[in-house]
């Protein structure tokens, strides 16, 4: 990855000191009097200059009849006029020094191959002249924090943002609208905002790094349809990994149908979701599928802790809702471990009808002694080393009786165990959550909402924990053949890569066959040469298992004649005779190219697993073993390679370094080849390695 994930460029756009409104607006109900409007209710401290060449005032402002009027550097300015004259205008924009503008009209690439063209001018003018350009086809940007409300969403009208640490970067304006009024009335404060639109400069991941890079963020949610430069997507998600900072990125487009919306509404590529969803867990991302969930993620993370192990105490006073968030937890991979017996025994005594195993259920008798509450959770927090906690109280705890004693009692077990997650299940009246929120426990009314949340920012921790498995690859000293190239010569180049590759011989006649046969010794295996057949088992072009000189005399005459059947005009060099190779599980390595992040590594078990359960993992290349052995733990049929049912354990460290070779010659071969398999190779008992008993390579008609 060579690109710049951000830089300090957007500070301008989003903390700026002087703004221009070009079109502004006398009615405060338009789009060009919105910004205005929201601006001045803001106190926004910075100054602001209308631009109307048609008034002297706007709004109760003077002011200039154009850009180049007004009286001082601009920081930002935000176009909205009609298309037809956005061009023009941003021209003006660019002559006049200003910094970055932020345009809110519509009638570009989304729509025509005329506004297409536009479009591709405006990306031009940024690039030339360094103005930083956010649109078009947007609604805008705000920083809370300044007053600062560059957009024309109404949703502003529902309730101004309080400032955060939250960024939220969309897209889509209508989403990054809805997603921002929701936040805002769920008590999360966004501190900046930005939707992105078409995207003819400013993208997400962009403003995804920059936001990684602000001391005041701590957490960052994303909407994307498509993603136009990987290597800043990358770079951006690395820097947030490294800063430890949450982002959850809600990707649509998961389906064939949603993909085909995503390209008439944004002309994005979609690209593969299966690699989405491997970017995602390399870098450590959590994948909102719905506005839910990414708001509750959300939410969740602006609390700031994050639980350092999977151990997760569960506190009911429902026995049959204890058991409910048992199972949601067991389902996520949570690890819900009982209570010692020595802890239960005591919590029996001061509580006789409770079940204090894990879920602790206190029962609603609890409420009848609050220092009971304190007692169970100080002995879950101590005794259960739980790094999160999740109690549900439900409607009980809002009684206006019981909320100064249980605050106190979880305001003392943070101060205790700050490294502890504590979340709430109640269902109450705004003000009291708000109380609770101050503890610093999130609430969450429905309980399997708050488990799924411990969860995803245990992921967080997780991932915070190690490295992003991202290597640096120079380009390959060689190039790969215009040519169709052959099996032969596939494994050859494989194996220069460090990829361990069946020994075999090419022969051109069957005494050769026969005597290769000798050499590499029995059993062996009969595959015909042919460098333009890319499946020789389609026109039975392999025979197996030959144990003896007459069985390979007769499968060389067999391979060629079913070949030369099959495909007149084929070019048959030989066949080759290889090793049989028996035991071990049968696996498939494969490298294709994805239309958003290039080359892309996929592994998976062999046979009726790739072909019907599709139980395969993919990672962006390169990368390292640490994170090749993180995408083998990925696959449902991983057990298989692990030792199931008294197999013997494969050599995981060896498919490992095989996979990150792998990812080293795809990166240092982009562009050279369309795609590329092994298939299939065997993975031996631990200590004896691998092997690939077949490859391909299919080359592009233009390397």
């Amino acid at each position: 990855m060579h690109a710049t994930p951000c830089n300090d460029s957007l500070s301008p756009l989003l903390h700026p000191s002087t703004v221009a409104i070009i079109g502004a607006s006398d009615d405060p109900t338009r789009i060009g009097g919105r910004p205005l409007r929201y601006m001045q209710d803001a106190g926004f401290s910075g100054r602001i200059y209308p631009v109307n060449p048609n008034r002297d005032s706007v709004q109760g402002l003077p002011t200039t009849a154009s850009i180049a009027d007004v009286p001082e550097p601009v920081d930002t300015a935000i176009i909205a006029v009609p298309a037809s004259s956005v061009i023009e205008t941003a021209e003006a924009c660019a002559h006049a020094h200003v910094k970055a503008v932020v345009i809110f009209s519509a009638g570009f690439a989304e729509m025509s191959a005329e506004g297409k063209r536009n479009q591709s001018a405006l990306t031009t003018l940024a690039r030339t002249s360094g103005m930083r350009i956010v649109g078009p086809n947007c609604l805008g940007v705000y920083n809370s924090a300044i007053g600062f409300f560059g957009t024309f969403t109404t949703t502003i009208e529902a309730g101004r943002p309080d400032s955060g640490q939250l960024g939220l970067v969309s897209q889509s304006g209508a989403y990054g609208s809805h997603l921002s009024l929701l936040a805002t009335r769920r008590n999360m404060k966004i501190r900046f905002w930005v939707t992105t639109g078409n995207e003819c400069d400013v993208d997400v991941a962009e403003t995804i790094g920059w936001l990684a890079m602000h001391p005041d963020i701590s957490v960052i949610m994303a909407y994307a349809e498509g993603i136009r430069d990987r290597d800043r997507l990358l770079a951006a998600l690395t820097l947030a990994h490294d800063h430890g900072k949450p982002v959850i990125f809600q990707k649509v487009g998961r389906t064939s149908v949603g993909a085909d919306a995503v390209s008439s509404h944004t002309a994005s590529l979609a690209g593969s979701d299966a690699v989405y969803d491997s970017v995602f867990r390399q870098f450590g991302v959590y994948r909102a599928r719905n506005t839910e969930e990414m708001l509750d993620v959300a939410y969740g993370a602006t609390f700031g802790t994050l639980p350092a192990s999977r151990r997760i105490g569960l506190m009911s006073i429902s026995g049959g809702v204890g058991v409910q968030m048992a199972d949601e937890a067991v389902e996520l991979g949570l690890e819900v471990t009982p209570m010692s017996e020595a802890a239960q025994g005591r919590l029996k005594k001061l509580l006789p009808f409770s079940s204090p195993r894990n879920p602790v259920d206190i029962t609603a008798q609890a409420f009848n002694d609050l220092n009971l509450i304190r007692a169970n959770l100080t002995a879950m927090l101590e005794e259960g080393t739980y790094d999160a906690i999740v109690a549900f109280f439900t409607f009980v705890a809002a009684s206006e009786a019981m909320v100064e004693p249980i605050s106190e009692a979880l305001q003392d077990a943070k101060q205790d165990h700050p490294d502890c997650l504590l979340i709430l299940s109640i269902v109450g009246p705004t003000d009291i959550v708000r109380r609770y929120e101050q503890t610093g426990c999130p609430v969450f009314e429905d309980p399997a909402r708050a488990v799924r949340v411990v969860d995803a920012l245990t992921r967080f921790s997780e991932s915070f924990a190690r490295p992003v498995g991202m290597t640096m690859v120079a380009p390959g000293h060689t190039t790969l053949p215009t040519s169709p190239v052959g099996e032969q010569a596939a494994k050859r180049i494989f194996a220069e890569a460090g990829l361990p590759m069946v020994e075999e011989r090419l022969c051109i006649t069957a005494t050769d066959a026969v005597a290769a046969a000798a050499e590499i010794g029995y059993p062996v295996a009969l595959k015909v040469a042919a460098p333009d057949l890319l499946h020789k088992t389609e026109v039975g072009g392999v025979e197996l298992a030959l144990y003896s000189a007459d069985a390979v005399e007769r499968a060389f005459a067999t391979v060629t004649g079913r070949t030369q059947l099959a495909l007149p005009d084929a070019r048959i060099d030989g066949v080759l005779v290889s090793a049989m190779v028996t035991g071990g599980v049968e696996t498939i390595f494969g490298v294709h190219h994805d239309p958003t992040f290039g080359a892309v590594v996929m592994f998976g078990l062999g046979g009726v697993f790739v072909e019907t359960l599709k139980d395969v993992a993919f990672r962006v290349a390169p990368f390292n073993a640490a994170e090749a052995h993180r995408m083998i733990r990925e696959l449902q049929g991983f057990p298989l390679l692990e030792g199931a049912r008294g197999r013997p354990r494969g050599d995981l460290n060896a498919v490992a370094l095989a996979l990150a070779a792998l990812s080293r010659f795809a990166a240092a071969h982009t562009g050279q080849f369309a795609s590329a398999e092994l298939n299939p190779v065997i993975v031996l008992p631990e200590g004896k390695g691998l092997v690939a008993l077949d490859a391909l390579i299919v080359v592009t008609k233009s390397n």
